[in-house]
């Protein structure tokens, strides 16, 4: 069904009758645990870059059921999705795989509407990773190697134009590369953070007269 490092859905407070987006939704686990959190009347978006997943997903919702899911192939730094039209984003261990990381929060930051929510578990290290983990193509399957250091991954959603950026669970784990026998400290972390809400202008002439 998919691989994760933690549940965005048990902390992204979903409501009944909201659009939800799931980035890298695999074969569409987390994509369902929303659905029933959103109810009949909302609605649960799921992009993948992976034909058979998608495919997969489709299948699944379709045997299980489903009606207010939807599964998209794309990918999550172009999203096939419009300007403002979901209330959560979710995401579980899939940024982390991105080399374009920024272009991915910017993304996620335009089909928010004002006042939407982004929650993502995802990967980070203490240090930066090493070249022989960058290297690695297990390293990359096992969701490491494309770790970004923890206050590098949370400056790029804040970049991006995200507020209240907040680490809400975090737990750690070791891994050892066999060039040098050292021990390198990665963190699994739920990350959860808004979109501001637009200023409305002030009507000309409201302000008080000196």
């Amino acid at each position: 069904m998919g691989l994760g490092c933690g549940s965005p859905t048990a902390v992204a407070s979903l409501k009944k009758g909201e659009v939800v987006l799931d980035l890298g939704s695999g074969a569409g686990i987390d994509v369902f645990i929303a659905a029933g959190k959103v109810g009949p009347k909302g609605k649960v978006i799921g992009v993948d870059m992976t034909k058979e997943m998608v495919t997969r997903a489709k299948r699944l919702a379709r045997a299980n059921g489903f009606r207010n899911v939807e599964f998209r192939l794309g990918e999550i730094e172009k999203l096939p999705v419009d300007d403002s039209s979901v209330d959560t984003i979710i995401s579980n261990c899939v940024i982390n795989l991105s080399t374009d990381k920024d272009r991915v929060f910017r993304e996620a930051h335009r089909v928010l509407k004002p006042g939407g929510r982004l929650t993502v578990s995802d990967i980070v290290s203490e240090k930066p990773v090493p070249a022989a983990l960058r290297n690695d193509m297990d390293a990359w399957s096992a969701c490491i190697a494309g770790a970004l250091e923890r206050r590098d991954y949370l400056g790029k959603m804040a970049d991006a134009g995200f507020g209240k950026v907040e680490v809400t669970a975090e737990r750690d784990f070791y891994v050892e590369t066999v060039e040098d026998g050292q021990k390198h400290r990665f963190l699994s972390v739920t990350v959860r953070a808004h979109k501001p809400r637009e200023r409305r202008a002030r009507p000309a002439g409201s302000g008080k007269a000196a």
